[in-house]
């Protein structure tokens, strides 16, 4: 279903959860490793790695050191990469996205002591690899995404996408967020949507294309996959052809935000009023880093100036912490253009926080 990265490892097929041991080459005999929910003597979760017992650059190359599984099988979330750039209209790259995200989140730590937030605690997560897309058609493309999140969702699991069960997806341009969309309608019916983005995508066509990453939201309006009354877009700018380039969302019952009605101002009383429209029911995050300024992130695809800070990016990902939230994507990270790699560190803490919003993630 997935193509997991491969390496010289040992795995415990044998068990629920693929298993994995550094080759001699990296590790001593004996030498403490990841640790699995059977190994350990009272947890039922996954646990990601200490510095204290794994060194950063050290073993596979996974999000935040997780175990690598190729099936989403007792798991309550997982990360995919989705390295499809295809359908960009401006710089590509972003099928570099997932794994430049994954390097720059062994940094990350297994706790949230600003939200107290325990995730590994409280849920089983690892990554399930990247969606074996087709880089040389955009529509099989869009299929191949759908089928293997279909299967993820049916497993009781939350994807996070790269770009449970809950999933937390890594992209790749943000068409990838359609056929997403496709397979969480098809299990919760039309979702609500807080997206995070310098654009609206929601185009009808381009070249007489109807599917790239600037028409994702009009085919998930075609098709009823969102609840359009709960739809935010939040962080909106940027020149246009038109005087009025908001016109279709909001005739659809969007709320647009625009990113100035957000400068110079903290976002938690927004994410007050946008947790109440929400009203408890099924809610995808998609999450476009060109919604921050390039100054931030200056490794995307179409940048946008006068954008989102860090800090309101990490109080909208926050404002949803207890929300019904059934998936989340990350996308449009173009490591050809971000020569320092803080555009993928600042997406690989986005995820952290992603996967801290989740339902039954326990608080302290």
């Amino acid at each position: 279903m997935l193509r997991l990265l491969t390496s010289s490892c040992a795995r415990g097929l044998g068990s629920r959860v693929a298993t994995w041991r550094p080759s001699l080459g990296l590790l001593s005999p004996g030498s403490p490793r990841i640790q699995q929910a059977s190994e350990a003597s009272d947890a039922r979760y996954h646990q990601s790695s200490s510095c204290e017992s794994l060194g950063q650059l050290v073993g596979i190359c996974s999000m935040m050191h997780l175990p690598l599984q190729p099936s989403p099988e007792g798991l309550d979330a997982a990360f995919i990469g989705v390295p499809l750039d295809t359908g960009t209209s401006n710089r590509p790259g972003a099928r570099f996205g997932p794994r430049r995200i994954r390097e720059e989140s062994v940094m990350l730590g297994a706790v949230n002591p600003s939200t107290g937030a325990l995730p590994f605690q409280s849920l089983r997560v690892a990554d399930l690899g990247d969606v074996n897309v087709n880089l040389y058609n955009l529509q099989d493309s869009c299929r191949l995404i759908r089928e293997v999140y279909q299967n993820v969702i049916a497993a009781g699991c939350i994807p996070l996408t790269l770009g449970l069960c809950c999933f937390l997806s890594a992209g790749g341009d943000h068409t990838i967020t359609y056929p997403i969309l496709q397979a969480v309608a098809k299990k919760h019916g039309p979702v609500g949507l807080v997206h995070v983005g310098a654009h609206t995508n929601t185009a009808d066509k381009t070249l007489g294309e109807k599917v790239y990453h600037r028409t994702a939201f009009r085919r998930s309006v075609d098709e009823g996959l969102l609840d359009c009354k709960r739809v935010v877009q939040i962080g909106i700018r940027g020149s246009s052809m038109t005087l009025d380039p908001y016109r279709y969302s909001r005739s659809q019952g969007f709320r647009v935000v625009l990113a100035e009605d957000c400068w110079m101002k903290s976002l938690v009383p927004l994410m007050a009023e946008i947790r109440q429209q929400m009203e408890g029911k099924p809610l995808y995050i998609s999450f476009c880093i060109d919604a921050l300024d390039p100054a931030y992130a200056p490794g995307t695809g179409a940048p946008e100036v006068a954008g989102l800070t860090p800090s309101q990016a990490l109080e909208i990902i926050r404002g949803c912490q207890g929300l019904n939230v059934v998936g989340c994507d990350l996308v449009e990270v173009s490591p050809p253009y971000d020569l320092s790699g803080n555009t993928a560190l600042l997406a690989a803490n986005l995820m952290f926080e992603m996967l801290c919003a989740l339902p039954k993630v326990t608080t302290v």
